[in-house]
This record gives structure tokens, C-alpha cells and sequence, in this order.
């Protein structure tokens, strides 16, 4: 299956042969940030004619402290979201983390996306399957790519066919995460579009501050691993000064870096379609 099979709405370019792109911050902070983020992600996928999916979290549940910023209130960030929807006419995608959050988030979202740790939960994905939204799955970070056809079943049993796999790499040891780009083609087995989280699969979670750590010099060396070993789309966490960011500052990827990433990544593509 292709992204564009998925009948996305306002999906643009999604028959041009290029990756597609999920792109944004990683939550909802403010409008201001959220629509400069926005604006700029959009100009990029126009000038390279990438597929677009803006994603921004509108709440945050999985924080190690109490004290972690979890976001501005549901409503208000879906609201924000639902205004870049309509402004841009961009499809939006923003995480669920409870069965009741699903029929709200689908009233501003095209793509509602299951946390990687909550990828086994059986009410969730059934719930988000019902709302008829497209459904991206991050892979659990315990889980190999081939596991992943169990939550695509329980989301096809569930009446709804439009899924996305999303891999974020592998636990390792402790503090640590791995990428393995064997997940890739085995996810691919399953026959559903592929993505490749690079931001967050380079996190180095449960510091001992209590704050998420991350290795963002290493995000183009995963992006172009995931291309040339198939991957559908792209997963980016971008922010216009990550040290200030409220959330995941330390692995997103600084947005005035982002042209240069995604030229490279096109070029990729291009040559690989080459063949």
C-alpha cells in the first residue's frame, strides 16, 4: 500500500515518488511557534514536493517528572491544530494516548498516531480505528518490526484499513536506543506504508535529571539509512531553538537546518528510484 492509497485529505504530491513527511514540534507551546513552524515545513514540502502530514502533539502524557510540561490545555492545542488545518489546507497528525481522546482528536486531525508505548493497547487502537481516521502506529520500542502485523490486525478487525507503521528504534540497555533498519522491509512484509522516526529514535530516555536526552547530530545519518533501506516516509521533530523548547528539546532537529536534510533526503529518493 501506498500513503497515497490512504486518501488523505489535502495530501499534495503524494504520486511524485518522494518520501512523504511528518514534520513539526513536538507539542503545541504556543500558536505563535506553531504556525511559524508550520508556515516554514509547508514552504519546503511545496519546493521539493514532499507529501506533507504536519504533526504537533496537543498534549503530552508520557513525562518521567510530574513537573514536565504536558501542554496548554486538549481543546486549546487541537484548536491550533485545527487552525493550521485550515489555513494551510495541510493534513494534520497529533498523538491519542486514552480511547476517550480519540473522537475529539479526530475532530481536528486526518491521522491520529498511537504512542510507541501504548502501540499493545487493544481499546486504544480499536477506538482510533472507529473514528476512521488514518492510523499511524509507532513501533514499541520492546517490540521487532514483524510483531507490529498484530496491532495493524486489530486495527483492520476493528473496520478501518488506512494504517501507518512508524518504527522509533529499540531499547538498549539502559538510557539507550538503537535503530535496527532490518524493521524496516519486515514492516513493509505487513503491507502498509513505513515510517522512520529520526528524531525520536535517537532520544536517550530516563536520564537521571528525570529529563530526556537525544543525539540530534546524528538525525541526518538516520534519515539517510531509512531512505536507502526503503522507507516510506519520514518522521521530524523541528523547532526554531530546541534549548528553549518545552518538550524533546534535546533531539529535535534546529528548523533552519530542516532544507538541508530534506534536499539531501530528495536526492536520495531520486537516485533510489532510479534504479
Amino acid at each position: 500500500m501506498k500513503v497515497s492509497d490512504l486518501n488523505i485529505p489535502f495530501l499534495r504530491f503524494a504520486d511524485g515518488g518522494n518520501f512523504f513527511l511528518l514534520a513539526g514540534p513536538c507539542v503545541v507551546e504556543t500558536e505563535k511557534i506553531t504556525m511559524q513552524v508550520a508556515e516554514h515545513v509547508i514552504r519546503l514540502a511545496e519546493k521539493y514536493r514532499i507529501p506533507l502530514i504536519f504533526k504537533a502533539s496537543y498534549r503530552k502524557a508520557n513525562r518521567s517528572r510530574l513537573d514536565s510540561f504536558s501542554g496548554i490545555g486538549d481543546e486549546k492545542a487541537l484548536k491550533v491544530l485545527g487552525k493550521v488545518r485550515d489555513a494551510f489546507s495541510v493534513p494534520v497528525v497529533t498523538d491519542i494516548h486514552s480511547a476517550m481522546e480519540a473522537p475529539l482528536a479526530a475532530q481536528y486531525a486526518d491521522v491520529l498516531q498511537i504512542p510507541a508505548f501504548l502501540c499493545r493497547q487493544t481499546d486504544l487502537l480499536v477506538a482510533a480505528a472507529r473514528t476512521g481516521r488514518v492510523i499511524n502506529v509507532k513501533k514499541g520500542q520492546f517490540l521487532s518490526g514483524a510483531s507490529m502485523r498484530f496491532a495493524v490486525e486489530k486495527i483492520i478487525e476493528s473496520g478501518n484499513n488506512r494504517i501507518m507503521l512508524t518504527d522509533r528504534g529499540n531499547f538498549f540497555g539502559y538510557n539507550d536506543l538503537v535503530v535496527d533498519m532490518r524493521n524496516i522491509p519486515a514492516m513493509k512484509e505487513i503491507g502498509v506504508p513505513v515510517i522512520m522516526d529520526i528524531t525520536h529514535s535517537l532520544q536517550q530516555p530516563n536520564q537521571s535529571e528525570g529529563v530526556t536526552g537525544g543525539l540530534p547530530s546524528m538525525i541526518e545519518t538516520i534519515g539517510k539509512c531509512a531512505i536507502a533501506a526503503g522507507a516510506d516516509g519520514i518522521f521530524i521533530e523541528t523547532h526554531p531553538d530546541p534549548p528553549t523548547a518545552l518538550s524533546d528539546g534535546a533531539n529535535m532537529l534546529r528548523l533552519e537546518y530542516l532544507e538541508d536534510l530534506l534536499k539531501k533526503l530528495t536526492l536520495i529518493r531520486t537516485t533510489i528510484n532510479s534504479f
